[in-house]
């Protein structure tokens, strides 16, 4: 059955936000292959031959450089400001109509992209100089002669551009305040859902511990005390009951062993190990929509691990899948699982894809999570590099288990 969550994520804002992954590359390319088509146009349009040809395909790489190296000031405005102004003035001189030329429209489509350029990437002061600049080379365009465009015609195009790119500007804006906002309500929607799984998981503990214990203090405890009257009427009695006894009192034994474990059974959780593990994260991918690429090695899923590891290594895994999510460049993660050193520990990672080298500040998510890893009797690092994040774990492996009655 689809609920509401994917519902929404796939017919309304979380399209939106799945499309922003990649929407990066993807812009620049659209905008650099409108650049070139028509420059192309203008300067088939030109023809230019001999020293001509030299000299504007010369200020045409120049140009065409500014803008393609626009996408590593993308962080810094004032440099991206910087180059698609260059872009424009140095695009201006290398398609100057020539004297007595034809007429020639395709310049004022390269101005449109870099203007549009400007107000896609910048904000609303930079992208006006920006806009200013390449302004200045159609208007330069329409001073040449007749072979350029009329003023009174680049001021109507100018101002009709405006208007659309501010409409432009507004409609993204309020995209990207629904796409925050469709966020911060799935990300309190994921909240609350853990908060109730772990509400019921303990309410679950708190019974099967209750059962336990009314089991262990009743039937045990009568079970118990069965097999001693039996034992001591098994040493009154005469030989011909004693073989009948006997067999009673193994019954009583057996008995008492398959109560206390299954009184063990209920102090555990309903799964245990890393086949609960894997359980918990196909369920944390089914709702948070991601791609989770797993690996086991080294028979991490026979691991030894105890319940208390089993509950701090699941919940460092959900918290650095939670960070992915919120910061990463994609919803695409890796899991490693591993058991190295002849499974005298369990390994775990898990890897994604960031934005730029900004450095990280370890929050609370990541605070509680290595105080957990490290009351388990495991430690935690955290590694942020240029294009990926990573998480790895290490816990020691506890080899036998102690009896409990």
């Amino acid at each position: 059955m689809i609920n509401f969550e994917q519902v929404t994520y796939y017919f309304g804002i979380g399209t939106l936000f799945k499309w922003e992954a990649g929407d990066r590359v993807r812009s620049f390319w659209l905008w650099f292959g409108l650049l070139i088509a028509a420059w192309l146009g203008s300067m088939l349009r030109i023809a230019p031959e001999g020293a001509e040809l030299a000299w504007r395909l010369l200020l045409s790489a120049l140009s065409l450089t500014a803008f393609f190296l626009s996408p590593i000031c993308r962080e810094k405005p004032v440099a991206l400001t910087v180059l698609l102004s260059a872009s424009a003035l140095l695009g201006a001189a290398a398609l100057w109509p020539p004297a007595g030329g034809p007429f020639n429209p395709y310049p004022l489509l390269v101005f449109t992209v870099l203007a549009g350029k400007a107000v896609y990437r910048l904000p609303a002061k930079m992208a006006a100089v920006a806009g200013a600049a390449a302004l200045a080379g159609a208007a330069g365009h329409g001073l040449a002669g007749s072979s350029g465009l009329p003023l009174p015609f680049i001021g109507l195009y100018a101002l009709l551009l405006a208007i659309a790119l501010s409409v432009f500007a507004v409609l993204s804006a309020e995209r990207e305040a629904a796409v925050a906002r469709y966020e911060a309500l799935l990300s309190e929607y994921r909240m609350l859902k853990r908060r109730l799984i772990s509400d019921e998981e303990a309410a679950r503990q708190e019974e099967r511990a209750h059962v336990g214990r009314e089991i262990h203090d009743s039937v045990g405890h009568r079970l118990t005390a069965l097999l001693m009257q039996l034992e001591v009427y098994r040493m009154q009695s005469g030989e011909q009951a004693q073989e009948m006894l006997l067999k009673l009192k193994e019954l009583a034994k057996e008995s008492l062993d398959e109560t206390r474990n299954a009184v063990k059974a209920l102090k555990q959780q309903e799964t245990g190990g890393l086949p609960a593990i894997l359980s918990l994260i196909r369920r944390l991918e089914a709702e948070s929509f991601m791609r989770i690429h797993f690996t086991v090695k080294d028979g991490a899923l026979s691991a030894p691990l105890s319940n208390a590891q089993s509950i701090a290594v699941y919940r460092a895994v959900q918290e650095a899948l939670t960070n992915a999510m919120r910061h990463g460049q994609s919803r695409e993660a890796k899991i490693m699982f591993e058991a190295p050193g002849g499974g005298s520990v369990f390994r775990f990672e898990v890897v994604n894809l960031r934005t730029g080298g900004k450095p990280f500040k370890e929050g609370f998510g990541l605070r509680s999570m290595r105080e957990r890893l490290e009351q388990a009797g495991g430690q935690l690092e955290v590694e942020a590099y240029d294009n990926r994040f990573v998480i790895c774990g290490t816990v020691s492996l506890r080899m036998g288990t102690g009896e409990e009655t």
